[in-house]
């Protein structure tokens, strides 16, 4: 009987260990930006490895924005102050238009200028509402306080 307990823990330790570990891999992996794509004011950025919480993602945008204007010069508000950047995962890469509902960009003189609809975070800023971050669980935005509060819709 001590024998089995003795396996038993030594399995769930090891199992326990390979899940701690692939956790810390992905919260510590860096964001890959594989490309941007901009139409005017409307941004797409193609990554891998986004943040998986609501937290982490607009922290990345809050800790990246800067970043992002310097090396891609994203976003690019419309002469009225707007703009919109769409975070989308890369996944496979570019495929050709086929399937249905691809996400396709037309500043790519190719077939090959599509990817499967993944999007990820959303940042925008209207002057109505300023700056918004839109996440699978809901719409955030900041506050006249500087504090960010999740919008409730009614």
């Amino acid at each position: 009987m001590k024998i089995k307990n003795k396996r038993a823990k030594k399995i769930t330790l090891i199992i326990s260990c390979v899940f701690l570990g692939y956790v810390l891999w992905l919260l510590l992996c860096p964001v890959e930006i594989v490309a941007v794509h901009e139409n005017r004011h409307f941004s797409s950025v193609l990554v891998n490895n986004f943040p998986l919480t609501t937290k982490g993602k607009i922290d990345w945008w809050l800790q990246n924005k800067e970043m992002l204007k310097e090396r891609y010069d994203i976003p690019k508000p419309a002469y009225y102050g707007d703009f919109s950047v769409n975070f989308w995962l890369f996944g496979d890469g570019y495929k050709e238009e086929g399937k249905y509902d691809r996400r396709c960009f037309d500043d790519m003189k190719t077939k090959v200028n599509c990817i499967e609809k993944n999007i990820v975070f959303s940042v925008s800023k209207s002057e109505n509402l300023g700056v918004i971050f839109v996440v699978e669980n809901g719409i955030y935005r900041i506050d006249k306080n500087g504090k960010i509060a999740k919008v409730n819709i009614d």
